[in-house]
């Protein structure tokens, strides 16, 4: 479990260093975050062979089963990643109403989630723009008015830091692209990190608790001004 640690930080610092020299610019460009993003799935693959080195040992995977790698329906993102040569495709459909029954509503979807296994107990995580349409009123008399658009494309990639009986962890890091429709999409890049840790009271209930930190644009029709959240 050292030495996975000791790796998984030494991804997290290249990261950040190009995650800087990145931001730097004021000029960003979707070509500049692409070379960005493959720089760092091709440190994650060029480092599978030290993370598959794995001592044997007689605890089980609790990543072995389908519901254990699942993002939906919980709210956290699972720490088990995609097995190797796998891909797994998840999607979703929301539709938010506000208290008051003449506000309108607000649809969104396909929701969809690509997640491909890599070597060494990596993901790589793809989650295209998604369709909004949202239809507001000012009173039950009014005409409803209709925005619609798409959202921003974001690119992943996640590390399962190791597990022992009870506990299990991950980090991963997302990068939201300048991207999607001026209602909807990201004026920048976006860039989120999160830990996520898993603990097993029985054999069949965990919980998951997932931290981290968010740094992303409002879109342009909001102005376009960077925030950073922390999430939990």
């Amino acid at each position: 479990m050292g030495k996975t640690w000791k790796q998984a930080l030494k991804i997290i610092f290249q990261v950040a260093h190009e995650l800087y020299r990145v931001m730097v610019g004021k000029r960003l460009i979707a070509r500049h975050v692409l070379g960005v993003c493959l720089t760092l799935l091709g440190l994650l693959v060029a480092g599978a062979q030290v993370y598959a080195q794995e001592q044997e040992t007689d605890v089980p995977d609790p990543c072995s089963g389908l519901l254990a790698i699942l993002d939906r329906p919980t709210v956290s993102t699972s720490p088990c990643a995609t097995p190797r040569g796998q891909f797994m495709l998840e999607m979703g459909f929301q539709r938010s109403k506000p208290r008051d029954p003449v506000s309108g509503t607000m649809d969104n979807y396909p929701q969809a989630e690509v997640r491909i296994g890599l070597p060494g107990r990596n993901e790589f995580t793809l989650i295209p723009p998604s369709y909004n349409r949202q239809r507001t009123r000012s009173g039950s008399d009014s005409i409803a008015e209709t925005v619609s658009g798409y959202s921003a494309l974001t690119l992943g990639l996640k590390h399962e830091l190791g597990y022992t009986r009870q506990w299990l962890g991950a980090v991963q890091a997302l990068f939201t692209l300048p991207s999607g429709s001026s209602a909807y999409g990201s004026e920048g890049l976006g860039v989120a990190f999160n830990g996520i840790a898993s603990y097993a009271l029985s054999e069949q209930v965990g919980l998951t608790l997932q931290l981290g930190i968010s740094s992303q644009t409002d879109p342009e029709l909001a102005g376009g001004e960077r925030f950073t959240a922390f999430v939990s």
